[in-house]
C-alpha cells in the first residue's frame, strides 16, 4: 500500500537528480505539490538551486550514499537521471557496474517510499538507446513493482508554448489502475511565442557575448550566413546552421564552451552575439523571477541544457493532479506483488517508439502458468528479441511479455 495521501493538499515531492529544480518548479506551479526533499550531487547547480528555493531541504550528497529511510516518505517520487547502458541481469546480480546504476539508485527509493506517483523525464533517445534495451530495462522494473506506466516523448514548441525545438520522453507511473485511467498526457497547444519573447535583442550586453573580427576565427564565415532576427543560428564546426523553424535549437550543456553549437543571434545593432545564461533559461520557460547566481557562465549554461522545460512539465502535473483527485476516495494499490510470486505477465500498448503504457497483469509462481493464462488471448506474447526488432519497426499493437521477478 502505498503512503496515504492527505485530503488536503499539497502532495508531497522527494525529487533526485534535481539540477536546479525545474521539474519541482513545475509541479508546484500548480500550487497542488510541495517539495519536501531534493538531492544534487552537482555543487553548482546545487547553488542555483538553494537561490531560488532557500526552504527546500536540499542534499547533496551522491545518491548512493543515501539510505531510503533518511529520507522523507511522500506522494511523488521523481527525477531526470543520466541515461546509461545496462541490463537487467545485472541488476539481478545487485548491479555493481556503475556506469549505469544510477536509475537502479532510484528505484531503490522507489520501492522503499512507495510513493502513489512516479515521474521520470529523460532524453527522447532513451526509447531507442542500447538498440532499446535501456528503455526496456527501466519500464519493466517499474512495472514489476508494482506500476502502470504510461510515456510519452513531447516536443516543447507543441506542448510548452516555448519557442525552443526540444523532444523529451516523460515517464508517469501510478501504484494504482485507478489513477493509471485517469490521467493523460496534455493535448498540443498552439505556440503563440516567439524568440522576441525570450530573446532581448535590442539591448547591449556585456562584451563576452559579442563576437567579433579578430576575437573569433571563424568571424568572417558568420557575416554573410547570420542576417535574420527570426532564427536562431549555430556555429557547427566548418558551417552556419540556420535554424529556419524559428525557434531556439535543442539546448545542450556545453553550449557554453568552446564555441560549439551556441545558440547565436543578430541584435537589433546588427551585432552578431550568443545567447546570455538567462535567455537560455527563458528558452527552457522559466518565469522572469527565477534567479542566476555569481558562478560562471560556462556552469550556467551547463544548467540550462540539463534542465526541462518547465511550461511543459507544468501541464503534466496538471494532468496528474486531474487523475490523483478523480476518484480520491477509491484510491488504493491494487497491484501489491502477491507473496510467492516470481514471474510477471506485463501486458503493453505502444504507439510507436515514443508513446505507450505498460503494467502487470498477473504474477504467477511458475512461467507456465502464465502462458496458460494467456493461451486464448489475440494478444502476442513476445520475447526479447522479437520485442527490440518490434521497437525498430515503429508500430502500433499490444503485446504480452514474461519476465522474472
Amino acid at each position: 500500500m502505498a503512503n496515504s495521501v492527505s485530503s488536503t493538499h499539497p502532495y508531497n515531492i522527494d525529487a533526485f537528480f534535481a539540477g536546479v529544480g525545474g521539474i519541482e518548479l513545475g509541479f508546484t506551479q500548480t500550487g497542488e505539490f510541495r517539495v519536501v526533499y531534493a538531492n544534487e550531487f552537482d555543487k553548482n547547480a546545487r547553488i542555483t538551486y538553494e537561490l531560488n528555493n532557500p526552504e527546500t531541504r536540499l542534499d547533496g550528497r551522491d545518491i548512493h550514499d543515501v539510505s531510503p529511510d533518511e529520507i522523507p516518505d511522500c506522494d511523488v517520487i521523481m527525477g531526470g537521471f543520466p541515461c546509461q547502458a545496462f541490463s537487467i541481469a545485472g541488476y539481478r546480480k545487485g548491479f555493481e557496474d556503475e556506469r549505469g546504476d544510477l536509475f537502479f539508485e532510484l528505484l531503490k527509493m522507489i520501492k522503499a517510499k512507495k510513493p502513489r506517483v512516479v515521474f521520470v523525464e529523460n532524453v527522447k533517445n532513451l526509447v531507442t538507446h542500447d538498440h532499446g534495451n535501456t528503455f526496456k530495462v527501466i519500464r519493466e522494473a517499474l512495472a514489476e513493482n508494482g506500476y502502470f506506466i504510461k510515456w510519452k516523448v513531447l516536443n516543447s514548441k507543441d506542448y510548452g508554448n516555448v519557442p525552443q525545438n526540444r523532444e523529451r520522453i516523460y515517464m508517469v507511473g501510478f501504484d494504482n489502475k485507478n489513477d493509471f485511467d485517469h490521467f493523460s498526457f496534455p493535448e498540443p497547444i498552439k505556440l503563440e511565442r516567439s524568440l522576441h519573447d525570450i530573446i532581448d535583442f535590442k539591448s547591449q550586453k556585456d562584451e563576452r557575448y559579442y563576437y567579433r573580427e579578430g576575437k573569433q576565427p571563424f568571424y568572417d564565415k558568420l557575416v554573410p550566413e547570420i542576417k535574420s532576427q527570426e532564427t536562431v543560428y549555430q556555429w557547427r564546426r566548418q558551417y552556419v546552421r540556420e535554424n529556419k523553424s524559428g525557434l531556439v535549437p535543442t539546448l545542450t550543456a556545453n553550449m557554453g564552451t568552446g564555441g560549439h553549437n551556441v545558440p547565436l543571434i543578430l541584435t537589433d545593432s546588427g551585432e552578431i552575439r550568443k545567447l546570455t545564461p538567462k535567455e537560455t533559461f527563458n528558452a527552457q520557460g522559466y518565469p522572469a523571477e527565477f534567479k542566476l547566481p555569481d558562478i560562471s557562465n560556462g556552469q550556467l549554461y551547463k544548467q540550462a541544457g540539463n534542465s526541462v522545460v518547465v511550461p511543459v512539465i507544468n501541464r503534466i502535473a496538471q494532468q496528474i493532479v486531474t487523475a490523483l483527485k478523480a476518484d480520491n476516495e477509491q484510491h488504493d494499490n491494487t497491484n501489491d506483488i502477491p507473496d510467492g510470486s516470481k514471474y510477471a505477465l506485463i501486458l503493453s500498448d505502444i504507439n510507436g517508439r515514443f508513446e505507450g503504457n505498460s503494467y502487470v497483469q498477473k504474477y504467477a509462481e511458475d512461467r507456465e502458468a502464465l502462458v496458460d493464462y494467456i493461451k486464448d488471448s489475440d494478444i502476442p506474447l513476445l520475447d526479447d528479441k522479437e520485442y527490440l526488432k518490434l521497437i525498430r519497426r515503429e508500430k502500433n499493437t499490444k503485446f504480452y511479455m514474461i519476465e522474472e521477478l
